[in-house]
């Protein structure tokens, strides 16, 4: 079997002769009348009219003076049939190849092609080639399955392969757009209005999340890129917008996972004089909505768990649900009983530190075992620094989070509007923080500031694609096109470009 070398140093040889007739081998115009789906939906409507398209080679079949060349667009694959006695000569000048020429195109590939639409006969619908052009000619020639392009690594480093050999992997990016799109679509219909916030932040907050540090040469300051939406969002309530939301990129310096990914894009939005119980009955639907519009069902399996969105969703109690499980009592605990049942659950002990971050361990080993879809609610204060408290407990938040096979898929609360009261918070997580918790939030002064100028009760919620990776079936860096990965270059790249520095 040839080498890779050896198949690019014949492809260069073509192009080379390609040059050598005066043929352009990558111009800018296109002349596309039908994508390649259409001309098959729409066969009988153009049977015997002419047509022009446009795609990547997939396979060249010759036999002596015709031959058939399949190719392939985003909407499909369409066969070409090209005869020696038809097919127009070389006019190099336009980019446009005779038959002659046919042996200096490979797979992979881009042509163009003008004629008419035809079923040959073997009942095959086809263009009968009057011209063709060639578009692009690629020096690499691209894997196949049945190459074993499966290597987990190697996707993920040349997705733009992956996506050409594997349909389902093309097509997951197609829902993960969707995801996105009715997401944006149920907001607007809801009256939101989308305003992006930065990127860049002095004091980033809204997330126990360690961030990411850059330097603005500009200003000669330190920013850090957000962990969040939540604050600037925030923000814009108190400039008196009364629907927002912001979808985009955050950035979280943590380890990669099946769940997590250190950048990955999220929505977040926030309602003015709404409550978590508005919030809770806006995100049921919107669920319901943004899912059905991805995938076109309620009905999943997903792994062990069989989950309908459907069905009525339950309503679990935070500090309950640690008490059936574990004997203790959030509100009324000590650092050493939760340590304790750590231990007695196996449960790793060793970082933690404070409280909450314990509590929030004992809470992820029972969430993992859950189908849902459920309401996790009354989140307590100490792990919610920026949610309102409840009236008849205000141990506990106005909180609420909707857990589905295993997952936290989101976000919500009435959001805390009492000045005083969240500078007091911000204190308490600033101290974490000092303490070496480097994922506890900042204290943002301009933020208690703004409070202080007053915003109205409002609801605020947010998640992220996890959703989408979840309700897909696919970890996080399957979910997303181009994982971040470490930098390498490999010896095959190497060898072909030897006099460049790599």
């Amino acid at each position: 079997m040839a080498t890779l070398k050896e198949l690019r140093d014949e492809r260069l040889r073509k192009l080379d002769e390609l040059k050598k007739l005066g043929v352009n081998p990558y111009p800018a115009h296109v002349n596309r009348s039908h994508a390649l789906a259409e001309i098959i939906s729409k066969f009988e409507e153009l049977n015997g009219q002419p047509a022009t398209v446009a795609g990547r080679i997939i396979n060249i079949r010759k036999f002596g003076s015709i031959a058939f060349v399949v190719i392939k667009d985003a909407s499909g694959q369409l066969q070409l049939f090209l005869s020696a006695d038809k097919v127009q000569e070389l006019v190099a000048s336009d980019s446009q190849l005779g038959f002659a020429q046919l042996s200096l195109l490979d797979p992979g590939d881009f042509i163009e092609a003008y004629g008419q639409v035809v079923k040959t006969k073997t009942n095959e619908i086809s263009v009968d080639v009057d011209k063709m052009r060639l578009l692009t000619k690629s020096l690499r020639p691209l894997p196949t399955k049945q190459d074993g392009f499966t290597n987990k690594e190697e996707r993920f480093r040349r997705r733009y392969v992956d996506l050409n050999v594997n349909r389902e992997v093309y097509d997951r990016f197609i829902r993960r757009s969707k995801f996105w799109q009715s997401s944006r679509d149920f907001l607007n219909k809801n009256g939101f209005i989308e305003i992006n916030t930065p990127v860049l932040e002095h004091t980033t907050g809204g997330a126990d999340a360690n961030p990411f540090v850059t330097h603005m040469d500009a200003l000669d300051q330190d920013f850090y890129l957000r962990i969040s939406h939540e604050l600037p969002l925030k923000r814009l309530l108190g400039g008196g917008y009364e629907k927002v939301f912001d979808i985009g990129p955050r950035f979280r310096n943590e380890n990669y996972s099946d769940e997590h990914l250190p950048e990955h894009v999220a929505m977040e939005w926030y309602w003015a004089y709404a409550d978590w119980r508005d919030g809770i009955k806006f995100m049921t639907d919107m669920y319901r909505h943004v899912i059905k519009e991805t995938f076109g069902t309620l009905k999943f399996k997903l792994g062990a768990f069989d989950i309908d969105l459907e069905k009525e969703w339950e309503e679990w109690d935070y500090a309950e649900v640690i008490t059936k499980h574990y004997n203790i009592n959030v509100y009324d605990c000590s650092l050493d009983q939760v340590k304790q049942a750590l231990t007695d659950h196996k449960i790793e002990v060793e970082k933690t530190d404070n409280k909450a971050r314990g509590i929030d361990k004992l809470w992820k080993n029972i969430r993992k075992d859950i189908a849902g879809p459920i309401w996790l609610i009354n989140t307590p204060k100490f792990i919610s620094p920026l949610s309102k408290v409840n009236n008849d407990n205000p141990e506990s938040t106005q909180r609420f989070q909707p857990i589905i096979a295993g997952s936290e898929l989101g976000n919500g609360f009435s959001e805390l509007n009492d000045p005083i009261e969240q500078l007091s918070r911000f204190v308490g997580q600033q101290q974490l923080r000092d303490s070496g918790d480097e994922e506890a939030m900042m204290l943002d002064i301009d933020f208690v500031e703004m409070l202080e100028y007053g915003i109205p009760p409002a609801c605020g919620w947010g998640y992220s694609e996890r959703v989408f990776w979840v309700f897909e079936g696919v970890s996080a860096r399957e979910g997303v096109p181009f994982p971040q990965l470490r930098q390498e270059i490999d010896e095959i790249t190497r060898a072909i470009y030897p006099d460049i520095k790599i």
